[in-house]
C-alpha cells in the first residue's frame, strides 16, 4: 500500500518537473526574445536621440547667427543715428564756404589771381560733400534724385573707369541683356559701385580678378536669409574678387563706419558702411560671403521697376534773377547771413528769420507780398514740419522750398508728401539756388496764365 502511494507521488512530481522545465523554457525563449527586442530599441534609440542632438546643435547654431546679425543691426542702427547727425552738421558748415566762394566768384573775372583758389575751394566743397553723402548713405538719409536708372550701364561705365586706374585687375562681366530698371540715385549707386571696387581691389594688392554679375530676381529666389524681403522683383548684383578674404570675425564688422582691416592712417572706414546704408536707403538688401585665403562675395538686391529709364536733360549753367521777395527760414547763422548776400545777388529781396517762430510771425505780417519761403527742416523750437503746417494754414497756395542738411528722406520726404513744392540739398551753390528758384516760381506763373 505504501510502496503504490510512493510510486503515485513519484509519477506527479515527474509530472509537475516536466510542467516546470516546460515553463522555464518558455521563459528562456521570452526572456531572450526581450534581450533582442531591447537591443534594437536601445540601438533606435541611440539614433533618435544623436538626430535631435544634431538638430538641437544646428538649431542652436542657427539662433546664435541670428542674434549675432540682430545685434549688429541694432548697433548699425544707432551708429547710424550718429552719423546722420554729423554729416548735418557737416553740411552746414560747407553750406558756409560754398556759398561765400560763389559770391566771390561772380564778383572777379577768370583772369583775377584768386579765381584759381577759389576755384579749388568749391572743388574742395564738393569732395567734403561726397564725404557727408557716404555718411547720410550710412544712416540711410542718402537718396538725393530718384529716377528710373539702368544698372548695367552704371555697371560698365563704372568698371571702365576704374579698370584705367587699376590695370592689374581684369574685370569680367556677365550682365543680363534683360535687366529690369531699377528706381534710384544715380550717383549713390555709382557711389556704392565704386566702394565695392576699391575694397575688392585692396584684397588683392598683387592683382586678380573681379566678376561683376547681373540678373533678375524675385522674392523667391531670396531664401534662407536673416531678413525677409518684401514680395516682388529685384534685380541682384554680384561681385566676386580672388582676394585674401575675410574671417568672420571681419565679415561681423565691415558694414560698421570707421571700421578698416586696413591699419591705422589706411582708408577712412566709410567706404562699405556707406555701401551698407545706400542699398538699405533704396529698400535693398546685401550679403557677403568669404573664407580667409578664398575671396569674397558681396551680392545686393535692389527692388526693380517696370519703366525704363529717361533720358538725360541738358543742364542749366547760367544764373537766373528775380525781383520776387523771399523768406530765407534757417537757425544757422553762417546758413542764414550766407543765404541772404546769395538771395539778395540774385536780385531778389530778401527776409530772413532765424527761427521757426520768427517765420511765422514774418510770414503772418507779409505774406501778401511774399512769393517763396526757403525753409530750413532742422530747428530747435520748431522744426520744418511745424512751420510748415502753419505757413499753409495761413496761405494754402504758398510756395515753399525745403532745405537741408539731410537728404529727401526722412522728415523731409514727409513734409514733401504733404505738397512741399521742393528740395535743395545743401551745400549749394548760387547756380543751383536759381535754378530751384526758378524753376518753382515760374511753376506757379505757369498755372496763374
Amino acid at each position: 500500500m505504501t510502496n503504490r502511494i510512493s510510486n503515485k507521488r513519484i509519477e506527479e512530481i515527474k509530472k509537475e518537473n516536466l510542467i516546470l522545465e516546460t515553463k522555464v523554457k518558455h521563459l528562456i525563449n521570452d526572456l531572450q526574445l526581450t534581450k533582442k527586442e531591447n537591443e534594437i530599441s536601445t540601438k533606435n534609440y541611440f539614433e533618435i536621440y544623436s538626430s535631435m542632438e544634431r538638430k538641437v546643435e544646428e538649431r542652436t547654431r542657427q539662433v546664435e547667427e541670428l542674434q549675432r546679425q540682430y545685434q549688429r543691426a541694432q548697433r548699425l542702427e544707432s551708429i547710424g543715428t550718429l552719423a546722420g547727425g554729423i554729416a548735418h552738421n557737416f553740411n552746414n558748415l560747407l553750406m558756409g564756404i560754398q556759398g561765400n566762394a560763389s559770391l566771390m566768384l561772380e564778383e572777379i573775372h577768370s583772369g583775377h589771381p584768386h579765381f584759381e583758389k577759389l576755384k579749388t575751394i568749391q572743388k574742395l566743397v564738393r569732395n567734403g560733400s561726397r564725404l557727408t553723402r557716404q555718411l547720410l548713405g550710412y544712416a540711410r538719409e542718402g537718396r538725393y534724385e530718384i529716377k528710373a536708372v539702368s544698372l548695367n550701364h552704371l555697371v560698365r561705365e563704372t568698371s571702365d573707369t576704374f579698370s584705367t586706374t587699376r590695370k592689374e585687375i581684369r574685370i569680367h562681366r556677365e550682365l543680363d541683356d534683360d535687366l529690369y530698371a531699377i528706381e534710384a540715385d544715380q550717383g549713390q549707386i555709382e557711389q556704392v559701385l565704386l566702394n565695392l571696387y576699391v575694397n575688392a581691389a585692396e584684397a588683392m594688392p598683387q592683382g586678380g580678378k573681379l566678376l561683376l554679375k547681373t540678373m533678375n530676381a524675385t522674392h523667391q529666389d531670396m531664401k534662407d536669409k536673416c531678413y525677409k524681403p518684401k514680395p516682388g522683383n529685384y534685380v541682384l548684383l554680384s561681385l566676386t574678387d580672388t582676394g585674401v578674404g575675410m574671417d568672420r570675425r571681419t565679415m561681423d564688422r565691415i558694414f560698421e563706419p570707421f571700421f578698416t582691416s586696413r591699419g591705422m592712417g589706411k582708408g577712412t572706414g566709410l567706404g562699405l558702411a556707406s555701401v551698407y546704408g545706400t542699398v538699405k536707403a533704396h529698400g535693398g538688401y546685401i550679403d557677403v560671403y568669404s573664407e580667409k585665403g578664398n575671396g569674397a562675395t558681396f551680392e545686393i538686391y535692389l527692388p526693380a521697376i517696370g519703366m525704363k529709364p529717361r533720358k538725360e536733360k541738358s543742364e542749366i549753367t547760367d544764373i537766373m534773377k528775380g525781383k520776387e521777395m523771399v523768406l530765407l527760414v534757417d537757425d544757422e547763422d553762417v546758413v542764414a547771413d550766407v543765404g541772404g548776400e546769395m538771395l539778395r545777388k540774385l536780385s531778389y529781396e530778401v527776409l530772413v528769420a532765424r527761427s521757426g517762430k520768427e517765420a511765422i510771425k514774418t510770414y503772418e505780417s507779409r505774406w501778401t507780398k511774399i512769393d517763396l519761403v526757403i525753409l530750413d527742416m532742422i530747428m530747435p523750437d520748431m522744426n520744418g514740419g511745424e512751420v510748415y503746417d502753419r505757413i499753409k494754414k495761413i496761405n494754402p497756395h504758398a510756395k515753399i522750398l525745403l532745405s537741408s542738411g539731410y537728404s529727401r528722406d526722412g522728415q523731409a520726404a514727409d513734409i514733401m508728401e504733404r505738397g512741399c513744392d521742393g528740395f535743395i540739398q545743401k551745400p549749394f551753390s548760387l547756380k543751383v539756388l536759381s535754378e530751384s528758384i526758378r524753376k518753382l516760381l515760374e511753376k506757379r506763373n505757369d498755372r496763374l496764365s
